[in-house]
C-alpha cells in the first residue's frame, strides 16, 4: 500500500477512533502488511518507516497533539531515524505498533516506533523529530506535558554516532 494512501486511512481511523490518550501514553496503531509493502514474501526495509510514519501520525491525532500543531501553526520534522530489524514480517501479517515519546530535550523528542507480529517484536524504529515554526524551534517542553529522566544510554550513543559523521 502506498505510504500517502495509508496515512490517509490512519489519519481517518485516528479521527474517529473513541477516547483520546495524552501525550506520555502509548498509542497502538494496526497495519497489514500487503503485497505493494512485500519483496518477495516479507515486508521491505523502507517499508518500516513508512508504518512508523503512519503511527506517528496516528500518535499525534489521538493524543491531540496535531490539534495543538496546527492551532499554534508549529510543522515537525524527523531529523533523524534508526531502525533496529529483529525478524522479518511476512506479507498478509497484521503488525501491532505501539508508539511512545522516550525522551524530549531543549530541541528535540524522541519516538519509539515498536512493531509486533502477535506477542513477539519484530523491529523498532527510533525517530528523533524536531517541532518547528519556521526557521525556528520549538522546544518539546511547551507541547508534551511529561517529565523525563536523564537521557536513555541508547539515544546517547546514537546522538554521538550522528555527531562523528
Amino acid at each position: 500500500m502506498s505510504g500517502l494512501l495509508r496515512n490517509f486511512l490512519t489519519l481517518l481511523r485516528a479521527l474517529f477512533s473513541a477516547g483520546a490518550a495524552g501525550t506520555g501514553a502509548r498509542v497502538t496503531s494496526w497495519f497489514w502488511v500487503t503485497p505493494f509493502d512485500a519483496g518477495t514474501h516479507v515486508l521491505k526495509s523502507d517499508r518500516y518507516l513508512q508504518l512508523a510514519e503512519a503511527a506517528q501520525l496516528d500518535y499525534l491525532v489521538r493524543t491531540r497533539l496535531m490539534g495543538t500543531l496546527l492551532r499554534r501553526r508549529l510543522s515537525f520534522v524527523n531529523a533523524s531515524q534508526l531502525v533496529k530489524f529483529s525478524r522479518p514480517i511476512a506479507m498478509f501479517k497484521r503488525v501491532r505498533v505501539e508508539t511512545a515519546i522516550i525522551f524530549a530535550d531543549e530541541k528535540c523528542a524522541w519516538f519509539s516506533h515498536a512493531m509486533f507480529v502477535g506477542a513477539e517484536e519484530h523491529a523498532e524504529v527510533l525517530v528523533k523529530m524536531k517541532f518547528k515554526k519556521g526557521s525556528l524551534t520549538v522546544r518539546p517542553a511547551e507541547l508534551i506535558n511529561q517529565d523525563f529522566a536523564a537521557k536513555p544510554a541508547q539515544l546517547e550513543a546514537w546522538d554521538r554516532a550522528l555527531d562523528a559523521m
